[in-house]
């Protein structure tokens, strides 16, 4: 199978969009209670109704979709001989069950961490890890700490419909683009891979977009999480190790493509801390919260994050297009739309606060 097939690309794109319309139709239909978590707890839910949190089902089902086509359509190839591709596989596969038993069961947030953790060695022991430092030690430890902090940040950011959906949908987006315009054609399974989710991220977002008939519960953020920091970690990170080029550019091109979600942990987590507060701790904080109290609807505040979104893709794939071409010196100037983000939504969670009932 040829990376330059682009009718399998609409295969795996399709199926996985297909199933995932399918699976949450039918989880929608058969789960009147199942998977409906803090039925009487609106203290950290923004919907005031309880919902499914089974959205994640479909997300993972993408993903064992892509391996299992790719299998079908390339019998010959040695996937499972990858040794990173294994690391993404039980890391995910953890990843996925330990949210569907949080969504079940609420377990401790020590175990989650655990959890969370594991995942990031599993990472390095199958040669997937963050070349920024260029030490060892260094490095390992920032992978560990990337794959906790995405995983808990697009946790935090599923607050309101379809805002962590459509965040990672630009992220691997962005992901995609690097995979195919700079990434190595000797391992098609990575673009297979990423069309696949990408896939049955939309066909979840139909159940999603507000107003909202389900969640992706933790199963689902804390799978995406660990699927996001995976490829971010391979075609953003490790950009300008793949292109001989200054780390810098690696932390600019990430935080460019993840802004929506680096702007919103970023500004709980300093609000939170003046306030005394610890930042895992849920509440209806974050910024799409103080968009809704500034006046904005719930679907106009997923308006605003989906255009941040398809800014942060559109520029960072910019900013791979000049790495290619070996041009560096305009990449500085893109930390400008991060800043901005950042200061609109930071400012707004200052001037617009909560009115008590």
């Amino acid at each position: 199978m040829k990376i330059t097939d682009y009718s399998n690309y609409l295969i795996f794109f399709s199926g996985s969009l297909i199933i995932s319309l399918i699976v949450n139709l039918l989880l929608l239909k058969f789960s009147q209670n199942l998977g409906i978590r803090n039925k009487n707890d609106v203290t950290v839910r923004w919907s005031s109704t309880s919902k499914p949190s089974l959205g994640g089902i479909s997300l993972f089902l993408g993903f064992l979709f892509s391996t299992f086509m790719y299998l079908i359509l390339d019998p010959k190839s040695e996937l499972f001989s990858n040794m990173s591709y294994v690391g993404l596989f039980i890391s995910a596969s953890l990843a996925f069950m330990m949210g569907l038993a949080d969504d079940a069961y609420n377990t401790k947030p020590l175990f989650k961490l655990a959890i969370q953790i594991l995942c990031g060695l599993i990472f390095i022991w199958t040669d997937t890890k963050i070349d920024l430092f260029h030490i060892e030690i260094l490095d390992q430890a920032f992978t560990i700490l990337w794959v906790i902090i995405l995983m808990n940040s697009l946790n935090m950011l599923d607050n309101m419909d379809g805002i962590t959906a459509t965040t990672t949908l630009f992220a691997l987006m962005a992901c995609l683009f690097s995979c195919y315009f700079i990434g190595n054609s000797k391992e098609p399974y990575w673009i297979f891979t990423i069309v696949s989710v990408i896939g049955a991220i939309v066909g979840f977002l139909r159940y999603n977009i507000n107003p909202s008939k389900m969640f992706m519960g933790d199963a689902g953020s804390q799978f995406i999480g660990l699927f996001v920091a995976f490829f971010t970690v391979k075609y953003l990170w490790n950009l300008g190790a793949l292109t001989e080029n200054h780390s810098w550019v690696s932390i600019i091109i990430t935080l460019v493509a993840l802004t929506p979600a680096a702007a919103d942990t970023l500004t709980v987590v300093i609000n939170r801390l003046k306030a005394g507060k610890s930042p895992m701790v849920g509440g209806k904080d974050h910024t799409t919260h103080h968009l809704v109290y500034a006046g904005f609807n719930d679907r106009q505040v997923w308006y605003i994050f989906t255009l941040i979104g398809f800014l942060s893709f559109a520029f960072s794939a910019f900013i791979i297009y000049l790495v290619k071409h070996k041009t560096i010196m305009p990449i500085f100037a893109f930390l400008l739309f991060f800043v901005v983000v950042f200061y609109y939504l930071y400012r707004n969670t200052i001037l617009f606060q909560r009115k008590e009932n």
